[in-house]
């Protein structure tokens, strides 16, 4: 099992949601911590209420400048774990080009830009531990989904991408792909959510996995083979199953 107490991790996206819940549970567990997102004062009313040392970075994960010296500020970390994300729901006929472009260069070039601060350091000592969370939407492209599964997927794939490099290098990567988490993107969703999940609960699978030496969790289990599964499926009968009407 892997020890997080005393060890310090930057965990960027922390303010609500999936994020804020991860960062108290490693707090209690007894990681140093710091917090970054984009405004601030989310983040120091949470550092306040965690009974370990945390520090508050402000960082805009789309703006290189911002990512730059946040890593400067964060200074050497033994974890980081990226949960930065925006999502917008809308399917291709009513194609968002703005809201498109940001969930990309946020979900999926933001996370390169933070990394690329990071990794070569954690390389460069041969230790640190890296933990990305993914989606259960990336597994396989979705109806109503244009941005978000599809970052999501690149997301994933740079994870699998860094886990066969970094192998035996000293730098653990993980990909923890979470099903529905209440928060306040899904709250935009207007369909049924099968095995909606409280943020607190999503957080405990995360915890789960980084005391582990696993690359991959995908949660809830029952719901994540839906997903997995699909990948099996020939075209014709996935998009039958999850495509629009042909014709």
């Amino acid at each position: 099992m892997r020890g997080l107490a005393g060890q310090t991790y930057w965990v960027v996206g922390a303010s609500e949601g999936l994020g804020r819940a991860l960062a108290q549970q490693l707090s209690q567990a007894g990681c140093s911590l710091v917090l970054s997102a984009r405004t601030a004062d989310k983040l120091q009313a949470l550092a306040a209420e965690l009974p370990n040392p945390t520090r508050v970075v402000a960082c805009d994960v789309s703006d290189r400048a911002s990512v730059v010296a946040a890593a400067r500020a964060a200074g050497p970390v033994d974890g980081l774990v990226w949960l930065a994300g925006v999502y917008w729901p809308f399917a291709a006929q009513k194609w968002d080009a703005e809201k498109a472009e940001t969930m990309f260069d946020v979900n999926l070039t933001g996370a390169a830009r933070v990394l690329g601060q990071v990794v070569p350091h954690m390389v460069a000592r041969r230790q640190g531990h890296i933990v990305i969370v993914g989606s259960l939407s990336g597994y396989r492209g979705l109806p109503g989904s244009i941005g978000y599964s599809s970052s999501k997927a690149g997301l994933m794939h740079l994870a699998e991408s860094m886990h066969a490099d970094l192998r035996g290098s000293g730098v653990d990567v993980q990909l923890a792909n979470p099903g529905f988490i209440r928060t306040r993107l899904t709250d935009k969703n207007d369909f049924a959510m099968p095995f909606l999940m409280e943020p607190d609960r999503a957080a405990a699978d995360i915890m789960s996995l980084m005391r582990g030496y696993k690359f991959q969790r995908a949660f809830p289990r029952v719901f994540s083979w839906l997903f997995r599964g699909a990948n099996f499926l020939p075209d014709w009968a996935y998009y039958r199953l999850f495509g629009g009407k042909s014709g």
